[in-house]
């Protein structure tokens, strides 16, 4: 049973104490609230990678979106910059002016490293000779998405637990699962031609 990278622990503990530290300086419970998720779900990581070895790629796609996450809901953009809702942070900054938020791209790229992690587990599970098969990758599509609906329920949680939140109503949550279905197809295409 492989340790974690050193190198991977190192970073992935810097930006959670700076992230702790910002939080609670701030007095945004919010991200109090997801850092306990993070430090809960680093531990299911560091489980699957004693048991099935997660490659530095699957390992760094899961810190860099923790990243990006803790990035999104505590990191403040300038006045003027196009945002949508009331809190001046990168999580609700529009990429692209009404068509792609920052909050999408992290769900896509997240989702899409989870659905990456569902191939990889699966082809484990089954001896490593599985092929990238249309049955085989809306397997692991679906475990994406599975876990994507999974996180909404969390920031559900989130919503009825805390005074206050940044997470947005129905209408964010469906762009939010778009996002992540967009992620899972399209990993699951990458996979099926770097596979092939």
């Amino acid at each position: 049973m492989p340790p974690l990278p050193r190198y991977f622990v190192l970073f992935t503990v810097s930006y959670l104490l700076a992230a702790t530290f910002y939080a609670a300086v701030t007095g945004n419970a919010e991200f109090v609230f997801y850092i306990v998720f993070m430090l809960i779900l680093i531990g299911v990581f560091a489980h699957l990678h004693r048991r099935i070895t997660l490659g530095p790629g699957l390992l760094w796609a899961f810190t860099l979106w923790g990243f990006a996450h803790m990035a999104g809901g505590l990191v403040p953009v300038p006045d003027g910059w196009p945002i949508e809702g009331d809190q001046q942070v990168l999580y609700n900054l529009w990429l692209i002016p009404h068509r792609l938020k920052y909050d999408q791209a992290v769900h896509f790229f997240g989702f899409a490293a989870t659905t990456w992690l569902c191939w990889h587990g699966l082809r484990r599970i089954c001896g490593g000779g599985l092929q990238p098969t249309l049955g085989a990758l809306t397997l692991c599509a679906a475990g994406g998405m599975g876990f994507g609906a999974l996180n909404e329920v969390v920031e559900f949680i989130a919503t009825i637990t805390l005074s206050s939140t940044n997470v947005g109503g129905y209408v964010n949550t469906g762009w939010d699962l778009v996002a992540n279905l967009c992620g899972c197809v399209a990993a699951a295409v990458v996979i099926r031609i770097k596979v092939r």
